[in-house]
């Protein structure tokens, strides 16, 4: 039981890190209007929301056909 809560939280940190790092970059371009590489976001938030609301809809439509039965 330690071991997967272990699991859990280094995933919750790493995910929390990720974000927190996002969000501190200050989106600044230069002249040619292309941002730094240095200053690219590490996550596409608007992916990785995407990915989680078809999990979530898809745990929501076995969930139905399971309780269905």
């Amino acid at each position: 039981m330690p071991f997967v809560l272990g699991i859990i939280v280094g995933i919750g940190l790493t995910i929390g890190f990720a974000y927190l790092s996002d969000a501190s970059i200050s989106p600044s371009t230069n002249a040619s209007g292309q941002t730094a590489l240095e200053q690219r976001p590490m996550v596409n938030w608007d992916v990785v929301n995407k990915d989680w609301q078809n999990f979530t809809s898809g745990v929501r439509n076995v969930w139905h056909k399971i309780d269905k039965r």
